[in-house]
């Protein structure tokens, strides 16, 4: 199995997970969660924003969920805020996008959750390799991350 920047940091954390890296490259959402055996709404996507002032935040959002912007915004006291460049992601993360882990990263960043991925014991975020993804445990993410709940999507 390959390792990343992800899978060496929940080594070193103790955080016990499963790697699925997928036979050929997935299609859909469902596609991907169905060959991991969980709901869309399981798999996590990391998505990096940019903030007035140029900081950098990471929202985890569940499956299908959009961000909802003015939830963002209002939730940070932000008037704007932007989707990060493909060359930033790279560059802020360490990952391509589709590929971003909120675990491994080159430097510090907030990272809210939507309230929603508490609904679910097992999650899967980004491997840090594209049509990759890494299971473990809702309550391992929660212990090993100083996340930031909020309701930040459209339901």
């Amino acid at each position: 199995m390959p390792s990343t920047p992800a899978t060496q940091a929940l080594e070193a954390l103790g955080v016990p997970y499963r790697l699925h890296v997928h036979a050929s490259e997935a299609r859909s959402l469902a596609q991907l969660a169905c060959e991991r055996g969980l709901a869309p709404e399981q798999v996590v996507r990391s998505l990096l924003f940019r903030l007035e002032g140029g900081e950098f935040i990471l929202v985890l959002a569940g499956g299908p969920a959009r961000v909802s912007w003015p939830r963002l915004r209002r939730h940070l006291g932000a008037s704007r805020i932007t989707t990060a460049s493909r060359s930033e992601v790279l560059e802020v993360t360490g990952y391509e996008p589709g590929a971003v882990s909120p675990y491994g990263l080159p430097r510090k960043l907030r990272v809210f959750a939507d309230r929603r991925l508490q609904a679910h014991d097992t999650l899967s975020v980004g491997a840090g390799i594209r049509n990759a993804g890494v299971l473990l445990a809702r309550r391992d993410l929660e212990r090993t991350l100083s996340l930031e709940y909020g309701d930040f999507t459209d339901a």
